[in-house]
């Protein structure tokens, strides 16, 4: 991925190194409402919590900048042609654990975005476990992917698409139109930064596979229960991501027609 010529975000904040032992007890509901916002399982199983780790590495702070900063030109640009004007979100890299307007988080979550305080959260060393342990990619394209993906979280919450909790079916299609408009993240990002080199939306593909529900459910229990999907299949979120980056379509009349199917699993 070559970002040489994309922006800098000031919105991002580096909290790594900072994040202290998550207290026993006081989360409660409040996790239950944020585990898996990426992924519809805890991953507390496959993933330990993550230690201290050595200083914040100015590497990772400048790429999430750029990649922060790409999403915030093309949202810009997207909501102006909706005649809206786009709110642009914060995203905090932490270690270890990390306070939110959701609650008081672990990096076991993996990134996700609290819709309480609008700002998306990423442990860097999530990318390492995707890879190691869920069979994604850690390649910069498929780190921006999730980046943008939580984003997408943020654009949805400023047009009104919203499920209520518990509502499985609800959450598969906000989270299969995310993955959507990470992939018109994509096509109009490339188009104005030319970011995107051979082999980053394979990149991209294989993490988006490597994160379905139904992969996840086999990886963690041997078993697949559809009725407890809450992202979508590894299919249904390769589908989206790559109608995303082929189209660039965020009209509303787009966007509406994750809602207006039958069910979740007609997507």
């Amino acid at each position: 991925m070559q970002l040489d010529d994309a922006p800098e975000s000031s919105n991002v904040t580096d909290s790594r190194g900072m994040g202290g032992k998550l207290a026993i007890g006081g989360v409660g509901g409040i996790l239950v409402v944020i585990l898996g916002l990426v992924f519809g399982v805890d991953l507390g199983g496959l993933r330990p919590a993550a230690g201290p780790g050595g200083p914040p590495d100015k590497e990772t702070l400048t790429f999430t900048q750029k990649v922060l900063g790409t999403t915030e030109d093309v949202w810009d640009s997207e909501f102006h042609k909706m005649g809206k004007r786009y709110k642009k979100p914060h995203l905090e890299l932490f270690s270890n654990s990390v306070d939110t307007g959701c609650g008081r988080a672990p990096s076991s979550v993996g990134p996700f975005y609290c819709p309480a305080d609008q700002k998306v959260y990423i442990d860097p060393t999530f990318f390492e476990e995707l890879e190691q342990r869920l069979g994604g990619s850690k390649a910069d394209f498929s780190k921006a992917y999730v980046i943008a993906h939580e984003v997408g979280h943020h654009v949805q919450r400023l047009l009104g698409y919203h499920a209520e909790p518990n509502d499985n079916d609800a959450s598969v299609r906000l989270e299969l139109q995310a993955d959507y408009l990470a992939g018109v993240w994509a096509h109009h990002g490339q188009k104005k930064f030319n970011f995107i080199e051979p082999g980053d939306v394979d990149a991209a593909i294989k993490t988006a596979n490597a994160i379905g529900d139904d992969r996840l459910q086999k990886r963690s229990g041997g078993f697949v229960h559809p009725e407890k999907f809450t992202h979508g299949t590894s299919a249904q979120r390769v589908k989206w991501f790559k109608d995303g980056l082929k189209t660039g379509d965020a009209s509303k009349e787009k966007l509406d027609q994750f809602f207006r199917a039958r069910s979740s699993k007609d997507l």
